[in-house]
């Protein structure tokens, strides 16, 4: 399984809407994308920074959304964000939701 990490930085008094968007339009954009597990978004106390972490069955099922559909996602957000989002991708070793467990070397 892998994990991808998008941070971005909110405008401020974006928040709403930001929620808003997600559950609108990136959340129904990634239910049709193949291989899609899993999408938990967090936002800061302050409700200036916020991440979202989407989970994948397969690396290459992470990356196609990434080469493709994942531009859509940057346009919902246009004029909520400051500046780019930074995505990061991660093999996931742990999960006890998904009941991952990393191979332990003996």
């Amino acid at each position: 399984m892998f994990a991808r990490k998008v941070s971005m930085h909110l405008k401020p008094n974006s928040l709403a809407e930001f929620t808003k968007r997600i559950e609108k339009d990136v959340l129904p954009l990634l239910r049709k994308q193949k291989g899609f597990q899993d999408e938990i978004t967090c936002v800061t106390m302050g409700e200036k920074e916020a991440f979202g972490i989407s989970l994948w069955e397969t690396r290459e099922n992470a990356e196609t959304y990434n080469r493709g559909p994942y531009a859509e996602v940057t346009k919902f957000l246009t004029g909520l964000v400051e500046g780019t989002p930074q995505v990061e991708t991660y093999e996931v070793s742990n999960s006890t939701f998904h009941k991952i467990a990393a191979a332990v070397a003996v």
